[in-house]
């Protein structure tokens, strides 16, 4: 969590805006300074990368001196462990938004449908988020990767949900010969959807043709077409 120290003297920082209007996922009690160096340190990071960052780079794009940092943040790292912190646990908290007693497909398209739109729209720092881990601190690796398994989680019981239901619902013909998803695939399903949803931080932009939600709705369709039961060919076939 940022450090809250208090500044010396009140600094009016230069305001950031993100392409994706990403500086409204930090936390509101934090100071403008603050929230303002957040900004800026997801553009630096997404651009060159968090070991190429200085701090210099960082508050220069918002018109304070490279000390001012250190009041509000111990280090470079712990505006990179904030950003990629408060990036995982917004999308946390739009998953546990969803209504869990809905039915299964719905549910599983729910699911995919926020976490694709939340990457699309907020694919800056989604960038940063996927792509910088592995500069944290072994402390500060560890804490994300628990909050990226409750994510985990989510996904595997909406597909668990889904390929039992699909089992049900979606059975063929009693001539026909099926191909079940089983128990066994549905760690496979859930880290394929997963990284489909990551990787479109690489390429996403908003001024392109798909909007977040289009392309949440497109992306959860797949997720269905995915958890159904397949035929498998019959021996004259």
């Amino acid at each position: 969590m940022a450090a809250k120290r208090g500044s010396r003297r009140r600094v009016a920082p230069a305001m950031i805006r993100l392409d994706d209007a990403s500086e409204r996922l930090w936390d509101a009690e934090l100071p403008d300074v603050a929230r303002a160096l957040l900004s800026s340190a997801v553009l630096c990071f997404a651009a060159k990368g968090f070991h190429a960052t200085t701090t210099r780079d960082i508050t220069t794009k918002i018109g304070v001196s490279p000390g001012a940092l250190y009041v509000h943040f111990e280090s470079k790292e712990e505006v990179l462990y904030e950003i990629v912190r408060v990036g995982h646990t917004r999308v946390l908290e739009d998953l546990r938004r969803l209504p869990a007693d809905e039915d299964a497909r719905g549910y599983l398209c729910g699911v995919v449908a926020t976490f694709v739109a939340w990457h699309a729209r907020h694919h800056t720092v989604g960038r940063v988020c996927q792509y910088e881990l592995g500069a944290l601190s072994p402390e500060h690796y560890d804490k994300i990767l628990a909050l990226r398994g409750e994510i985990n989680n989510i996904f595997r019981e909406a597909i668990h949900r889904r390929v039992g239901d699909a089992r049900i619902s979606d059975a063929p013909a009693s001539d026909a010969k099926v191909a079940p998803v089983s128990d066994g695939d549905v760690n496979a399903i859930a880290r394929a959807i997963l990284s489909l949803g990551v990787d479109l931080v690489r390429w996403y932009r908003l001024e392109g043709t798909d909007t977040p939600s289009a392309l949440g709705e497109f992306y959860a369709d797949l997720a269905i077409r995915m958890t159904e039961s397949g035929r498998a060919p019959g021996p004259t076939e």
